[in-house]
């Protein structure tokens, strides 16, 4: 009887240890980290301050015709400058 007695309690004791010692589930799930706003929205971000320095310079040269000639330059640099020389680069991290 003691020998049953024994193999119960410590039968009991694994079922109740070994749930508590295993790893949790959410070793598994994968994390994903949002994009902040400038990664979201570069392009933008770059030809919006383009334009702004763009028209800056030019209506400190050449007046109210010179902010406008500067909005196009600057805003078309920063395009080319955002679309094609340094182009957004999607990378899909995957953490464990």
């Amino acid at each position: 009887m003691k020998k049953y007695l024994a193999t119960f309690l410590m039968m009991a004791m694994m079922a109740v240890m070994i749930p508590l010692m295993s790893t949790d589930a959410n070793a598994q799930t994968t994390r994903y980290r949002k994009p902040g706003i400038y990664k979201k929205h570069r392009n933008l971000i770059n030809i919006g301050a383009g334009t702004g320095v763009g028209a800056l310079i030019g209506a400190l040269v050449g007046g109210k015709k010179g902010a406008a000639i500067g909005a196009l330059v600057g805003g078309g640099g920063a395009a080319v400058y955002s679309y094609k020389i340094k182009p957004k680069n999607k990378r899909y991290n995957r953490r464990y």
